[in-house]
């Protein structure tokens, strides 16, 4: 048996061994840290490499990638001294390969720390209540935080959102009641402004149906003094016509004659009405004027 072939073939074998090894391909979005003999030598990007053999080796391979991590569930003490567990996500990035590889030891494990530090320090500013209306100001304080701590890292902290607030369920009971509280509150008071407005609005219209009726009341009574007042200045017009043509009358040649006429035919004519409503005769104190009332009445009858 030949010895030379085999060793060629083992020769064979091992360069093709050293090639694969030496041979990098480098995906899209990676980042290859390359050491030569345990010192940094290069950082490898996206695409085809082929290292030293038995001097190069690849150290580190990190994802360009944003990377979500999941905060675990932790205890924090509110500011009225409330525990409550909350949980997260952290969003981050790695920006400097070197970095993030030579700058700490495990940046996940480390940024995943410091959330939960962060967060039970800004938890515990506040009350339980507004915990759950300051979320946005706890995220951009955790990532504030973070961001500034991990820049010796190479990792950029984009974002943090929480997940859950779990209060203790004691707790949860109370802040239900509150709630039932604060509805039945309010449904107590959309009640009692709707009956407000409705007393108002009848009291509004009460008045302005007084106001109406008073107005037209007084709108009739002006008319009807109105009409009084222009009644009586007629009457009063036409009296005074009468007055005045009685008077030119009286100046014509008879007139006072045929007054004295007038007002002796409406002596007797009034004088025998009152005999004749009651039984009893009403004789005048003197009667010769009775007499001379008709005497002259007569004789004024046969003048004319």
């Amino acid at each position: 048996m030949e010895i030379g072939p085999i060793i060629a073939a083992g020769i064979a074998v091992l360069v093709i061994i050293t090639l694969i090894n030496t041979a990098r391909i480098v995906p899209q979005k990676k980042a290859f840290i390359v050491e030569r003999l345990g010192k940094y030598s290069r950082t490898l990007s996206a695409g085809f490499h082929i290292l030293t053999p038995f001097m190069d080796r690849v150290a580190y391979k990190h994802s360009l990638k944003e990377v979500a991590v999941d905060v675990p569930p932790q205890m924090c003490i509110t500011r009225d001294n409330i525990a409550v567990e909350v949980d997260g996500v952290l969003y981050l990035q790695v920006v400097d390969a070197i970095k993030a590889s030579y700058g700490i030891e495990n940046f996940l494990f480390a940024s995943t720390q410091l959330s939960q530090t962060t967060m039970r320090s800004e938890i515990g500013k506040l009350e339980l209540d507004r915990t759950f209306e300051e979320r946005d100001a706890i995220n951009h304080a955790i990532i504030a935080a973070v961001d500034k701590a991990s820049d010796p890292w190479g990792v950029k902290i984009t974002r943090y959102e929480i997940k859950n607030i779990h209060p203790p369920q004691t707790v949860r009971d109370a802040l239900e009641k509150q709630m039932r509280a604060e509805r039945q509150k309010r449904a107590t008071i959309a009640e009692s402004e709707g009956e407000r407005q409705a007393k108002i609005n009848v009291a509004e219209g009460t008045k302005q149906e007084a106001i109406k009726n008073s107005e037209g009341e007084k709108m009739k009574r002006i008319n009807e003094a109105e009409g009084r007042a222009q009644e009586i200045e007629l009457v009063a017009a036409a009296t005074a016509e009468g007055i005045r043509k009685i008077a030119e009358a009286i100046e014509q040649p008879g007139g006072s004659d045929a007054v004295n006429l007038r007002v002796a035919e409406q002596y007797i004519k009034e004088f025998g009405n009152l005999a004749k409503e009651g039984n009893t005769l009403i004789i005048p104190s003197n009667l010769s004027e009775v007499g001379g009332m008709v005497a002259a009445a007569t004789s004024l009858i046969k003048k004319t």
